[in-house]
């Protein structure tokens, strides 16, 4: 029952949240944060102590649903759910917590949104079943749609818009995807089930499994995102308010990755393996692209936004090479991105606050004006170009190893991307934090609330970075199961 508790937490502290405003705006926040802050802690118990006899899976939950339809309300975590379930709770109080001050009108329904969206996220790293795994992964993006298009920004009805017909329209493909292959399924075994153990090992003409892996392949691909799929992106994020920005980037990316990890090889390992090369070279014009767009930028946030084109190209090219380290690779990245990027939209979000002004033709000077707030831009700037001790270093080395064990060539092209993450970083610190004050700021400086975030998350990346290996066999034992399972297929 923990695994439904994770799920119910947030979306009944939503309600209440919503109920709470009455009392002020401080309820809703402290019962955002609350439940959040409980979701880690569930998940903290599931690790240390894993239900007896689960194998790689640590929890699982199944009660009936549509029976007659071969729908169950089956829930199951691995190494690999906990990982991404411990990343959406953190950041998740982090969200809460950088739009304290930020967020006036409207708390109550700001913070169902945000918790609602939240459980949305959790609810896809733990379906088992393809039709509950399609409910939670529409439940998780009407909430941000609201995110966006209520306390956004100048342009935030266009950026909502183009977000929900993006994601919709992706989603829309990835359920005629579901359906099809439960009724090839039932036509090959008589059996008509959504459940993704009964769906594994399924046996298809080889038109018909290549034509659904690319329905899975499309719709993950345009959350992940992948190039030419991402244009709704910067809009989103640019326009988002801080929270909705650290919850896009950091949770609802990953729902992208996951679903390709879970979903998309694991079910159609032939057809997978053979798109393997098509999809590593969009995961190499993902990572060099996407670096020379953020250079080219000069919103700050905007920045920011297409640096996740970059890094998660990494990842793309992680999974699709499909050995060990690769695969390890992908998944550190997916954390180390998760936090990195989160703190940087948090410390975007801090700086819009104080000069009202994300463009950094506008900004320079801040160091003497906010020693501490240009500090921790420092530390992120290096830790988005993968400093060694840093936790994008892990997660990028392992995915140019296992790479280039596969495919050497991309190897050696993603490895460029280095080279553009480092120009790209270098140039915000140089013209955010640096140079002339010409405006004259005169800045508040890092507060305690602000302070505990950055700690917070910039443990995580230091932590990921020095000492991985917890990490590493958290999910190794859920990815070796994976590599099993295309290996029998």
């Amino acid at each position: 029952m923990i695994l439904l508790a994770i799920v119910a937490l947030p979306l009944l502290a939503g309600i209440l949240a919503w109920g709470a405003e009455r009392f002020g705006p401080a309820a809703p926040r402290w019962l955002a944060a609350a439940a959040l802050a409980a979701d880690a802690a569930l998940v903290l118990w599931l690790w240390v102590w894993p239900a007896p006899g689960t194998g790689s899976w640590v929890a699982e939950a199944i009660m009936p649903w549509m029976p007659r339809f071969g729908i169950a309300f089956h829930l199951a975590a691995d190494g690999l759910s906990l990982l991404m379930l411990l990343l959406s709770a953190l950041l998740g109080v982090a969200a809460v917590a950088c739009s304290w001050t930020e967020i006036r009108e409207r708390v109550g329904f700001f913070h169902f949104c945000l918790l609602w969206s939240l459980a949305g996220a959790m609810g896809v790293f733990l379906a088992m079943d393809l039709f509950l795994f399609f409910f939670f992964w529409e439940a998780m993006l009407v909430p941000m749609y609201f995110l966006i298009a209520i306390w956004g920004h100048e342009r935030r009805h266009y950026a909502a818009i183009k977000f929900f017909l993006f994601t919709q329209g992706s989603g829309l493909l990835m359920l005629v995807s579901i359906v099809v292959l439960a009724i090839a399924h039932y036509r090959a075994t008589g059996l008509l089930s959504f459940d993704y153990f009964d769906l594994l090992g399924g046996v298809f003409p080889p038109d018909v499994g290549f034509w659904l892996m690319l329905g899975f392949f499309l719709a993950f691909a345009v959350k992940l995102p992948v190039v030419p799929f991402h244009t709704w992106l910067a809009d989103a994020h640019t326009e988002a308010p801080t929270a909705g920005s650290v919850i896009l980037a950091g949770v609802l990316l990953k729902t992208g990755a996951y679903g390709l990890l879970r979903f998309t090889v694991p079910l159609f390992p032939a057809a997978a393996l053979a798109f393997a090369p098509v999809a590593m070279a969009l995961g190499v014009v993902g990572i060099l692209y996407g670096a020379l767009l953020a250079f080219g930028q000069h919103d700050l946030k905007r920045l920011v936004a297409y640096t996740s084109v970059s890094h998660m190209g990494f990842v793309l090219l992680g999974i699709f090479a499909w050995n060990a380290q690769a695969l390890n690779g992908a998944v550190i990245q997916m954390l180390a991105h998760g936090l990195s990027t989160g703190a940087l939209f948090v410390l975007v979000g801090a700086l819009q606050e104080r000069t009202g002004t994300r463009d950094l033709g506008h900004l320079g000077g801040l160091w003497a004006a906010a020693p501490r707030l240009s500090a921790w831009g420092l530390f992120l700037a290096v830790a988005a170009l993968g400093l060694p001790g840093l936790g994008n270093f892990v997660g990028e080395f392992l995915v140019l190893l296992g790479t280039f064990q596969r495919y050497s060539p991309f190897a050696v092209a993603a490895a460029l991307g280095l080279v553009g993450a480092a120009a790209y970083a270098l140039i915000m610190v140089q013209r955010a934090f640096h140079g002339e004050n010409r405006q004259g700021w005169q800045l508040a400086d890092c507060n305690g609330r602000e302070t505990a975030i950055m700690v917070a998350l910039a443990a995580g990346i230091v932590g990921i970075g020095v000492f991985p290996q917890p990490l590493l066999a958290t999910a190794g034992l859920a990815l070796s199961g994976l590599q099993r399972l295309v290996g029998a297929s």
